[in-house]
C-alpha cells in the first residue's frame, strides 16, 4: 500500500456536512506497522466494475445509472467544495454498499442477467486526491477516464473529475469503456471520433506539438489504428439505444461532462440540477416529512468565503 499522509486520510467537513454522509467511503481508523501506514475502512460490496464484469459486461439499466450517477456527483461535489480533486475516478473506485442481486433470464441476449437489489454506492480510493494548493502531478487519472487537458499538458483541476464521471456514465450505459487505448495520440483520435474536433485554442496552448500538424490532430484514419478507432468509436449520440426523454437527458448530461474545454465543462453543482435527475427529485417530494428532512440534512452547502 502506498504511503498516505495522516492529513489526506483525515475526514473533512464543511458547515457540518461530513464525509460520513457524502457517499464517500469511511475510514474507521489507521495505524503504522513496520513503517507502513495501514487503514481500516468500512466493509462494502463489489466495485461497479467488478459487478459489470461478473454480469458479462452487460450495462446497468438507465434507472440504476440515474441513481448511482446522482450519488457519485454528490460525493465528488463534496470533495470539490473542500478544494479537493479526486484525480482517479473510475468504475473500480465506485463501490456498491451491497452488491446482492437477483438473476433473470434476458430473452433478447439469451443469457442470465444480474440486477442489483440496492444501488447505493460510495466513492473510494483517495490516495491521489489533491488539494488545490498541493503539488499537481502532470499525469493523473486511469487512461480511459483521463481528461483532454491532462493529455495535452494544459494543467488540471476539479473539471478533470467531471470528465471522468462522464466517461464512467457512458461506460455504465454500454457495459464497457469507450476510450480503450494505451496511446495518447490514439486517445485524442477517439475523442475526436466521439465528440468532434479538439478546440483550436487548446491545441495552440498545448506543449504536445508532436501530436498535431497545421493545427489539427496528426492522425491517419486509413491506418490500422485509424480503422480500429473508426470501428470502435461512434459519434456520442449514436451510442444511444433508445431515444426517449430519459435517454436524451442522460446523453445531454454526458455531453456536457465531456466538454473539451474545462472552463466550459459543466460543474457538479450544475449537473445535480440537470433534468436527468428530475425523477429523483419528484420521488423526494413524495417522501414523508421525516424522511425528507433526513435527506435534506445531507445536502452539501457551499463553503463560506471571507
Amino acid at each position: 500500500m502506498p504511503y498516505v499522509s495522516q492529513r489526506s486520510t483525515t475526514s473533512v467537513a464543511i458547515d457540518g456536512f461530513s464525509c460520513s454522509c457524502s457517499h464517500c467511503v469511511q475510514m474507521l481508523e489507521w495505524f503504522e506497522h513496520h513503517g507502513h501506514v495501514c487503514m481500516v475502512f468500512e466493509l462494502l460490496g463489489l466495485s461497479t466494475f467488478d459487478f459489470i464484469r461478473g454480469n458479462c459486461f452487460l450495462p446497468f439499466s438507465l434507472e440504476h445509472i440515474r441513481q448511482m450517477a446522482y450519488q457519485i456527483c454528490r460525493s465528488v461535489n463534496f470533495l470539490h467544495l473542500n478544494k479537493l480533486t479526486h484525480t482517479d475516478l473510475k468504475p473500480g473506485n465506485i463501490l456498491l454498499v451491497n452488491s446482492d442481486y437477483t438473476e433473470e433470464y434476458n430473452p433478447e441476449l439469451e443469457c442470465e442477467e444480474r440486477r442489483l437489489k440496492n444501488t447505493d454506492v460510495k466513492v473510494a480510493d483517495f490516495g491521489n486526491a489533491t488539494y488545490d494548493f498541493d503539488y499537481h502531478s502532470p499525469l493523473v487519472s486511469t487512461r480511459p477516464y483521463r481528461a483532454p487537458e491532462v493529455i495535452l499538458a494544459l494543467g488540471w483541476s476539479q473539471p478533470c473529475d467531471v470528465w471522468s464521471i462522464g466517461c464512467i456514465l457512458i461506460g455504465y450505459y454500454l457495459g464497457y469503456a469507450v476510450f480503450q487505448t494505451n496511446d495518447d495520440r490514439e486517445h485524442l483520435a477517439m475523442m475526436e471520433r466521439v465528440l468532434g474536433p479538439l478546440p483550436r485554442h487548446m491545441i495552440e496552448k498545448s506543449r504536445k506539438h508532436e501530436y498535431f500538424h497545421h493545427g489539427r490532430l496528426d492522425w491517419d484514419e486509413h491506418s490500422s489504428a485509424g480503422r480500429y478507432v473508426s470501428s470502435w468509436c461512434n459519434p456520442l449520440k449514436e451510442f444511444m439505444t433508445c431515444h426517449n426523454s430519459d435517454h436524451r437527458n442522460l446523453f445531454d448530461l454526458i455531453e456536457k461532462m465531456l466538454e473539451y474545454d474545462p472552463a466550459e465543462r459543466i460543474t457538479l453543482e450544475e449537473a445535480l440540477k440537470h433534468p436527468f435527475f428530475s425523477p429523483l427529485k419528484r420521488q423526494k417530494r413524495k417522501l414523508p416529512p421525516v424522511a425528507e428532512k433526513a435527506d435534506a440534512d445531507v445536502t452539501p452547502k457551499r463553503q463560506k468565503k471571507y
